[in-house]
């Protein structure tokens, strides 16, 4: 078969961040060519290249054996590239012809449009998929609205398909039926690029698997020829062991998860019978891959969002999963939020508000009604030089005005500027410089040393090992399993990978 896609010394840097690092990928005509890795791996960094959404700082691009400099996305899909991402691009109000129309743009609406139904029927047919072009894609499915993603590219002459996650959103049922469906389309002469976590997957449909991990091609492999061991060794790595840390006395209960069942705002269910404890004086992890359920656990904890059924106890106020976050608050509960504009800042409030917001009920800064806005900026001004707060001219501009990693540091100095009983972190180092990152993991620590229960919820497998006392790995909504430190790091990437 012939080279349909080869990339080769690709390296990527973002705000001098190395995302991808030489990696090289080839994929053939008529083969389902799975690329595996981790998340940050560079996964979809590479596709993304391939796609044309980002132009590689070095390294070769060919299409069918010509070497090309893609000037776009545009310029992709004159090429035959057409990649479906895992958060899909579409129009909700718009029906899906009318989305289809956008991304292929025909000379006049009114036959273009007409051109368009009889093509999605055509296409839906051959796939076997019972799309209504009429439909609105707001009234969709999420495996509807993947299936148009699909029909969208193909309609556009796409020759080599890149999946992203494809089955990361879909029932157990959704993803067979798709994953046979891109069986066919290999057959038919179409290069299938599979970017996924998931081993089941790749030993199942895959003609040929490349590994990355941490920006890097490590290997290509036939999957039907590598042992599910050797495919989860080249994926997370060699165990290193972890730094000796000294046993500490554990406490009583400060937070129990029982058969926690959770909805994303669709309806799906991405909780599904979740249940664990956490101690005083230990820091529980929480490994898995995104998607898996973990920001709405997250965000039930913290009372950001209801749970459909289940308990979370907390010491004190009981079982709070009904209640406001408030009662979780005055239990001694921080929220350390992976998305912190959404959960954890007023973008519009002041820098000086927002790092006080969580006190002022206390009466720190006087009655409601004399508020001692000097006390406020004092302590917020100290707060940001003890967290390395930068880009703040005054603790009086908007949080908004901060970038992401600097939000990130304001909202933890103030979840840590009481001792608080529970804590819950989802992704608190993401977006941080190394010495901020060390300086977040330094006050997790300090935090379980003085007695706190935190649960610690990270894609990074590192900061997991790191930190962690208790281990458990979320898969599809459920703990699949659990370890106690030192975990080794094979065990755990191979429970991330068997139950996906």
């Amino acid at each position: 078969m012939a080279v349909a896609l080869e990339l080769s010394g690709i390296k990527k840097t973002f705000d001098g961040v190395v995302a991808l690092d030489g990696a090289v990928f080839s994929a053939k005509t008529g083969e389902v060519h799975a690329l595996l890795g981790e998340n940050g791996a560079g996964k979809s960094s590479l596709m993304n290249i391939a796609a044309g959404f980002y132009v590689p700082d070095t390294g070769t691009l060919a299409v069918n054996g010509e070497m090309v400099a893609l000037s776009g996305p545009a310029d992709a899909r004159r090429r035959g590239i057409g990649m479906v991402h895992q958060h899909f691009k579409l129009v909700k109000p718009f029906t899906v012809a009318e989305n289809i129309l956008l991304a292929n743009p025909q000379p006049a609406y009114r036959s273009g449009i007409r051109d368009v139904r009889d093509n999605v029927r055509k296409q839906a047919a051959q796939l076997g998929f019972n799309i209504d072009p009429e439909r609105r894609v707001g009234d969709l499915s999420v495996a509807e609205q993947q299936q148009v993603e699909i029909i969208k590219v193909l309609i556009g002459g796409t020759r080599i398909l890149i999946l992203d996650e494809p089955t990361a959103v879909l029932t157990d049922a959704e993803a067979e039926r798709l994953l046979e469906i891109v069986r066919r389309l290999a057959s038919s002469g179409v290069a299938v690029v599979l970017v996924t976590h998931k081993l089941n997957e790749v030993k199942r449909h895959a003609d040929a698997v490349t590994i990355m991990r941490g920006g890097r091609t490590v290997a290509t492999a036939d999957p039907r020829a590598a042992s599910t061991a050797e495919l989860t060794e080249l994926t997370v790595g060699q165990t290193a062991p972890l730094p000796i840390r000294a046993e500490r006395p554990r406490g009583t209960t400060r937070l129990n998860v029982g058969a926690l069942h959770c909805a994303r705002n669709d309806g799906q269910v991405m909780v599904a019978d979740a249940s664990f404890f956490v101690r005083g004086g230990e820091i529980y992890g929480l490994a898995g891959v995104s998607g898996n359920g973990q920001a709405e656990l997250a965000e039930a904890l913290i009372g950001a969002r209801e749970p459909l059924s289940g308990e979370i106890w907390l010491e004190g106020p009981g079982d709070v999963a009904p209640l406001p976050p408030a009662v979780r608050r005055d239990a001694g509960l921080a929220a350390i939020p992976a998305d912190r504009y959404a959960f954890a800042l007023a973008g519009s409030l002041s820098v000086a508000d927002n790092f006080t917001v969580a006190t002022i009920k206390s009466g720190r800064y006087g009655p409601p009604w004399l508020i001692d806005r000097g006390a406020m900026r004092r302590d917020a001004a100290e707060a940001v030089i003890a967290y390395d707060v930068q880009g703040v001219r005054g603790v009086g501009q908007k949080a908004a005005l901060l970038s992401g990693g600097n939000a990130q540091k304001l909202v933890i100095s103030r979840e840590f500027s009481r001792q608080p009983a529970v804590v819950v972190a989802h992704s608190p180092s993401r977006g941080l410089d190394v010495r901020a990152c060390a300086a977040v993991h330094e006050r997790l620590l300090a935090a379980r040393d003085r007695g706190a229960a935190v649960v610690l919820i990270s894609e990074d497998l590192d900061e997991i090992l790191a930190l962690s006392d208790r281990i458990g790995v979320m898969t599809r909504g459920r703990i699949v399993a659990e370890f106690d430190r030192p975990a080794d790091r094979q065990a755990i990437g191979r429970a991330m990978v068997d139950h996906a």
